[in-house]
């Protein structure tokens, strides 16, 4: 197979880019976020919200992934998703965190108070 071949290059991103999702925050590592996930139950439809604290960012176009954390009952519990599937119907970020980091892997040794992040404010443009 030839990979230099203009006319296949030319097809991918027709048949990838359509489906990128136009109304997705900005978002960042230490972000807090608002998830919802249609779930589909038998014959029925619900959406669940998630809520957690974003870990995890890796870019790689269509297939770009968020690792959310969050402690429930005591126990830490993390999900993936993929941010531009059609599943996602709800992406809502509640508060930024100041980190210094690119992965928050070391949150999931610690519990308690010690998982808290430096919230970070944004200046107003007055």
């Amino acid at each position: 197979m030839n990979l230099n071949n203009p006319a296949l290059s030319t097809y991918i991103p027709e048949m990838k880019y359509p489906q990128l999702g136009e109304n997705i925050p900005n978002l960042e590592i230490g972000d807090y976020i608002k998830i919802g996930v249609l779930i589909t139950e038998g014959n029925k439809e619900r959406v669940q919200i998630t809520e957690g604290i974003i870990i995890a960012h890796k870019n790689t176009g269509i297939n770009t992934t968020i690792t959310v954390r969050r402690t429930l009952q005591g126990v830490g519990v993390e999900r993936v998703f993929l941010i531009h599937s059609p599943k996602i119907t709800k992406l809502e970020i509640l508060r930024h965190s100041k980190v210094r980091r690119a992965k928050l892997y070391f949150l999931r040794e610690r519990t308690g108070k010690a998982t808290r992040l430096k919230r970070r404010l944004h200046k107003s443009k007055s």
